[in-house]
């Protein structure tokens, strides 16, 4: 595969990067096959791993990686991620510099590593300042530990705010971000990616086949039922009318074209220009297989205009039930006025 580069960091990606969420308790449970799906998409030419502390429960996701990585590290761009709960304690999550470097730690024990490519910011963290998670993530960048920096799911303003604090603060700056972009969810398009753009960031999206249902295996009818485990995962995402109705309108057209329906899906992702990689998250040999035979696929202009009448532009068909919410949007108080009554009791 020809590689992209990573933002302005200088590191080479493949335009399809391995994701391992579903290596461990999630998913695949097997060690040693997911040690043998690790080492196909390496020999197939993908450099890229993403994984996270939290994936599989308490770092399993992480071991596994490391297993397969063992003789083999130099070859791989190698990204995790932090914030997510790993234990009881409050204190272990979030951005806090407290946590960040007890983090770091275990993820590079876990991996068998002395360095990580890229650390993420998992999810934000309203209760930590960016001054005070980019403060300890520039002492790792320093030390060697990390070459470099990025984070997930931030909306655009953060994304923003971020880059200012680095710039004001003399803090080492955040180099790519990792949103969620499929066909079925758009809304990226309209802030996030541009910003992206112009700030350098490099931009690994996650689920471009939208947790399943662009591999058209999901049907309103006559197509598999969505497993229990999906359906713990996103349940309202796997049964959303809207996105159903719009894989019905999408089928014909990658029949039309000649490209299965998970083809057309990943090649739509990396085919916009602020789009780095697409993180494929194979669950078993058969499924990355499956999608390592659309590498190269390409769309034409006649095709993504056909994809943009089915879902338009910076549109987003309902919300991805794994995709981090603000607490603002969760938390019903925050968005409500105490009455004064209620205030003084």
């Amino acid at each position: 595969m020809r590689t992209r580069p990573l933002g302005r960091t200088g590191i080479q990606v493949t335009p399809y990067a391995l994701g391992t969420m579903m290596f461990g308790r999630a998913g695949n449970t097997d060690h040693d096959d997911c040690v043998r799906i690790i080492h196909r998409a390496l020999d197939a030419g993908i450099n890229t791993i993403d994984t996270a502390d939290v994936y599989g429960g308490d770092g399993e996701s992480e071991e596994i990686v490391g297993k397969a990585l063992r003789g083999r590290r130099d070859d791989v761009v190698l990204a995790t991620k932090f914030s997510g709960p790993m234990g009881p304690g409050a204190n272990q999550q979030g951005g806090s510099r407290r946590w960040i470097v007890e983090a770091v730690e275990g993820s590079l024990r876990r991996l068998g590593v002395d360095h990580l490519d890229l650390y993420q910011l998992h999810h934000p963290d309203p209760d930590t300042d960016h001054e005070e998670t980019l403060g300890a993530l520039t002492d790792l960048l320093r030390s060697g530990k990390v070459r470099a920096i990025g984070h997930s799911n931030l909306v655009a303003s953060e994304i923003v705010e971020a880059q200012w604090v680095s710039q004001r603060r003399g803090l080492a700056r955040y180099r790519s971000e990792q949103p969620h972009y499929s066909i079925l969810n758009r809304g990226i398009e309209r802030e996030i990616l541009p910003i992206c753009e112009r700030y350098g960031l490099g931009t690994l999206v996650w689920s471009p086949l939208s947790m399943g249902l662009l591999t058209g295996r999901f049907r309103k009818q006559g197509g598999e039922a969505a497993s229990a485990s999906r359906l713990r995962w996103a349940p309202k995402h796997m049964t959303d009318e809207r996105k159903l109705d719009a894989v019905e309108a999408l089928i014909p057209v990658a029949e039309q074209a000649g490209v299965p329906l998970p083809h057309l899906a990943l090649a739509f992702v990396i085919a916009h220009p602020a789009v780095t990689s697409a993180i494929i998250g194979p669950r078993t040999m058969t499924q990355l297989d499956d999608l390592l035979a659309g590498v190269g696929t390409s769309l034409d202009d006649d095709l993504l205009d056909r994809i943009d009448e089915i879902v338009p532009p910076g549109t987003d068909l309902g919300p991805v039930d794994v995709a981090f919410v603000p607490p603002s949007l969760r938390a019903a108080w925050l968005r409500r006025r105490v009455p004064a009554d209620r205030a003084a009791g």
